[in-house]
């Protein structure tokens, strides 16, 4: 199933609701990152919830996701823009545990509850908007819920899941976002969590072949839901040789000479997607001309 996202809105106007397939997306990152399967679930977990976010906003907008739970896992880190384009990390990718009480990837264990989550939204303004809220219980989905009530308000449901083959790679992952707008009463919120209460797991209906629309149409009735947009999304990392030749530059003189002399070139590693770019030390002699 190719992955892509759809925005729609539900009960007249009175939900706003995001879905999304991402096992491509995961996939790629995990691969990447060469992560262990409880490090994947979080991982994707938070990228997927990272992802509809940004599509919430307008026009070039990114936003970055920064989740540090003092667990074994370290900071998560998420950048994603409005097109869909996404790419993450973990401090830690090879951590993993026995799964838990209920039978899952140990999520909440990986990442650790005393801590916060924060987001950083570049609108392109002149000040970014941050928002930050402690840790309510580590598996990430509920996290991205107490985010949207606490810090933008926003009575939501999150509902993010990833499945991991025997070898590592990423059999499912889908989730959700249902928000409540004003307006709405309780005969609404009382469908919705009525429906919420009695779906399966999100990633068992990914692994089931079910698209977006139709994670929507579950939970929300299929008469109740307008689809607005069609998103396709992917993993997509901005780092190229360019911006580490400038940001090389931005260094200064006395630096990048200490990298001629020292090591006779420069080598750096992209902490999204593990690329890695070289300079030699004639390289690193042109750049210091423009430094």
């Amino acid at each position: 199933m190719e992955d892509y996202l759809i925005k729609a809105i539900g009960f007249e106007g009175k939900v706003r609701a995001y879905s999304l397939v991402a096992t491509n997306m995961v996939n790629e990152a995990v691969r990447r990152q060469g992560t262990w399967p409880t490090a994947s679930a979080a991982l994707g977990r938070a990228m997927m919830a990272s992802t509809m976010m940004a599509t919430m906003l307008k026009g070039n907008s990114k936003l970055t996701v920064r989740i540090e739970g003092k667990g074994p896992i370290g900071a998560i880190v998420i950048d994603a823009n409005t097109h869909g384009e996404t790419r993450g990390y973990v401090t830690n990718p090879q951590t993993h545990f026995d799964l838990n009480s209920q039978g899952k990837l140990d999520v909440a264990r990986a990442v650790g509850t005393d801590g916060f989550l924060s987001v950083v939204k570049d609108l392109g303004l002149k000040e970014n908007f941050t928002g930050s809220v402690p840790l309510v219980s580590g598996e990430l989905g509920e996290d991205f819920t107490y985010y949207f009530a606490s810090s933008e308000q926003t009575p939501s449901s999150v509902g993010v899941g990833v499945l991991v083959n025997p070898d590592n790679s990423i059999l499912a992952a889908g989730g959700f976002i249902i928000q409540i707008m004003p307006g709405a009463n309780d005969s609404v919120i009382d469908e919705i969590e009525k429906r919420l209460s009695a779906i399966p797991p999100i990633s068992k209906l990914v692994e089931a072949g079910m698209p977006p629309e139709e994670m929507l149409y579950a939970l929300l009735g299929d008469e109740n839901v307008k689809i607005l947009d069609k998103l396709p999304i992917a993993f997509k990392c901005q780092c190229s040789k360019e911006r580490v030749e400038n940001a090389i530059i931005s260094l200064g003189k006395e630096e990048i000479q200490a990298m001629i002399d020292e090591d006779g070139g420069a080598e750096t590693i992209c902490h999204f997607c593990n690329e890695v770019y070289t300079l030699t030390g004639d390289e690193l002699q042109e750049l210091m001309k423009q430094a």
